[in-house]
């Protein structure tokens, strides 16, 4: 139950990552390598999913779209998102005179509304 919940609340930060807008650069790359690595795993995870209910009945595909395609399907969304908040990050402190005056903050949330 607590996976689940976590799975998809693109609020909770891993163990030990900071604030995005509060980070250095280094750990901004950091993150966004560590995100990057774990979505590219959970897309990889769902695409072998979609392949292994190509041979199952439809009873059990079905059922495996209810639970465990949506699951999984959270939890992506959920690190596309905190990846997007780094990635908004590596930009922001990479070009900070390309939005002179705003916070790095700002460019954060404004990435994430986007």
């Amino acid at each position: 139950m607590v996976a689940a919940a976590r799975g998809g609340d693109v609020t909770i930060r891993m163990d030990g990552e900071p604030d995005p807008a509060t980070a250095s650069l280094e750990l901004a790359l950091f993150w966004r390598k560590v995100y990057t690595e774990i979505l590219t795993m959970e897309e990889a995870v769902l695409e072998r999913i979609r392949t292994l209910m190509a041979d199952q009945s439809s009873e059990a595909r079905r059922e495996v779209e209810l639970t465990n395609v949506p699951v999984v399907v959270a939890q992506a969304d959920r690190f596309r998102v905190r990846l997007g908040f780094w990635e908004a990050c590596v930009r922001a402190r990479q070009q900070p005179s390309t939005r002179a005056g705003e916070s790095v903050a700002a460019v954060i949330a404004t990435a994430t509304a986007d």
